[in-house]
């Protein structure tokens, strides 16, 4: 054996410190107290220049997610107090209120395989050349994990204003390795990730090894082909809402159905024709041509500036020929949000639109428009939003724009290029359709038609068409309208209408006790506050229940 000289060795050892250094580094770049500042930095930022955010949280609750994760960062690597500053800002949510990723210090990295969460499950709707096998399966678990849990486990570092925002962008979350282990899905980092996946009724596994993150060609959430990438529908034809994308907006005549389509899918110019040139061709078309519909779709678009809206609401007030229900619709989905939010609003506020698809991303009236906040030792921006939307009042506000006409999109459909929700659209008859159903339900117990109230409310609960209109939700607005109006018999009876409909709700037994109680019957109102804490004995609505029966024995006037 060669032996090493004295110098030599030093030299070697030498080399191997500066490595495990380097390697030390690599994995914490940024000490404790730096991290521990910049979040101190942040929270009184928010305190100081930012405190309307606290809607969706209370300050004391910002205060302890704080005070949480400043305890936590001298035991965390990099990532994970990463992962902790995106839980605290995505705690706001709003979704224009994030931290950012494409030139963070925190190296992150990303599995290249797209799912997509269609209404039949998660699916690979796109991939890496290198796992072919994976393209149109569907998701089972990864790491082991089941997928539903998975994404219940992302779901907080997301800034999700509601679900359908966590639809659209949850998935990029979900396939960082980085993300998946802060959030306890992986015991550790992991290089590769296993998925268990499920195609032609088999059930399979695969390792599939994370890149750069956000690398992925991603055309508004689908994959784009190329010579690395596989997208799973079929490639021989494309439909109508995911043609052109190039432009950022076309229209095209669909003489069959004596129809106009129109996708937009940004609040900008498109380079070719600004958006006024644009609409002014498509009205003028709609009244020199034999058309009896008009459908813009904007299930694609994400926002941009919203004083760009005016000619497109103006010039369908002025084409009276459209604007008339039944002859104008609009397709909104999980990726309509911000300016696009404030577009909805306005055709909800001055048109007869009848929206179809899946519900917006965004707020009714929501936070918008951000400012950049870089941490000073780390460098990592945030985004906090600054700016106030309100286009319609405070009691018409809520987490999103429902769509009259509910449609979604299967796994099959969506790779066969079938589009559910255009066709919804195209073949709409108004005979039986109740585009407003509150409004049908309020005149039927104005009337004082029971009998007819129940049954319709009933049948349209039980509609598919109906899925997304919160039925339990108006009901209690209602009820709660007649307590404060004093009509004490007439609250009882929607609030009960409401238990029968929705008797796995805790809410509904807890707003019908509340009833009882104003109308001096003690008994039942203890016996639907301790139903709601049956219900939920671990949430707020059973300790609210808890604290009115207490006040109830205490012999507090109802509240």
């Amino acid at each position: 054996m060669t032996r090493i000289n004295h110098s030599l060795r030093k030299v070697i050892l030498g080399m191997f410190m500066l490595a495990s250094c380097f390697m030390l580094q690599a994995q914490n770049q940024f000490t404790t107290k730096e991290w521990q500042d910049d979040l101190t930095f942040l929270q009184e930022k928010v305190h100081q220049d930012y405190s309307f955010l606290f809607k969706k949280i209370s300050s004391e609750e910002f205060d302890a997610s704080v005070d949480e994760l400043y305890k936590a960062i001298p035991t965390m690597k990099d990532h994970e107090v990463f992962a902790g500053l995106a839980r605290i800002i995505a705690s706001f949510k709003y979704g224009h209120t994030r931290i950012g990723f494409r030139d963070s210090p925190i190296k992150m990295t990303q599995l290249p395989i797209a799912m997509y969460e269609f209404s039949d499950g998660m699916y690979v709707q796109g991939v890496h050349k290198d796992y072919p096998d994976a393209l149109g399966a569907k998701v089972v678990a990864i790491e082991g994990v089941p997928i539903d849990d998975v994404m219940k486990a992302i779901y907080p570092l997301v800034p999700s204003e509601n679900d359908q925002f966590f639809k659209a962008y949850g998935v990029l979350y979900a396939t960082s390795p980085e993300f998946l282990h802060a959030q306890g899905v992986t015991d550790s980092l992991k290089e590769s990730i296993q998925f268990t996946l499920e195609k032609e009724g088999k059930e399979f596994r695969i390792l599939v090894k994370a890149g750069d993150f956000m690398a992925m060609p991603l055309e508004y959430g689908y994959m784009k082909a190329g010579e690395d990438w596989l997208q799973v529908r079929d490639s021989s034809m494309t439909p109508l809402y995911l043609k052109n994308l190039d432009k950022i907006y076309y229209y095209e005549y669909l003489p069959e159905q004596k129809t106009v389509y129109v996708r937009q899918s940004q609040i900008q110019d498109d380079p070719s024709e600004d958006i006024p040139t644009f609409y002014a061709k498509v009205f003028d078309f709609v009244e020199n041509n034999d058309v009896e519909k008009l459908v813009i779709d904007v299930r694609l678009n994400g926002g941009g500036n919203n004083y760009k809206n005016k000619p497109v609401v103006t010039g369908i007030i002025e084409t009276e020929k459209i604007n008339e229900a039944g002859k104008l619709f609009v397709i909104i989905g999980r990726r309509t949000f911000s300016a696009c939010q404030n577009l909805i609003n306005e055709f909800s506020n001055y048109t007869n639109a009848i929206f179809v698809g899946e519900p917006s991303s965004e707020n009714i009236n929501f936070y918008g428009d951000n400012r950049e906040v870089q941490l000073p030792n780390t460098g990592i921006k945030t985004y906090l939003s600054f700016a106030w939307w309100q286009d319609k009042p405070q009691w018409e506000g809520g987490p999103w724009t429902a769509p009259h006409l509910a449609v979604e999109t299967t796994f099959a459909q969506y790779k066969n290029n079938e589009d559910p929700v255009l066709d919804a659209a195209l073949a709409f008859e108004d005979d039986d359709f109740i585009i407003n159903p509150m409004n049908h339900l309020t005149n039927l117990f104005m009337s004082g038609n029971t009998v007819q109230l129940e049954a319709d409310a009933v049948r349209l609960i039980s509609d598919p068409r109906y899925k997304f209109f919160d039925f339990e939700g108006e009901f209690n607005k209602a009820g709660y309208r007649l307590l404060e109006g004093k009509q004490l018999e007439e609250a009882i009876y929607v609030f009960t209408m409401n238990t029968q409909m929705f008797a796995d709700s805790a809410n509904t037994w807890d707003s019908l006790a509340e009833a009882y109680w104003k109308a001096g019957d003690l008994v039942k109102a203890t016996e639907y506050y301790n139903k709601a804490i049956e219900l939920d004995p671990k949430g707020g609505v059973g300790d609210n229940a808890r604290t009115m029966l207490k006040k109830m024995k205490e012999g507090d006037p109802h509240k």
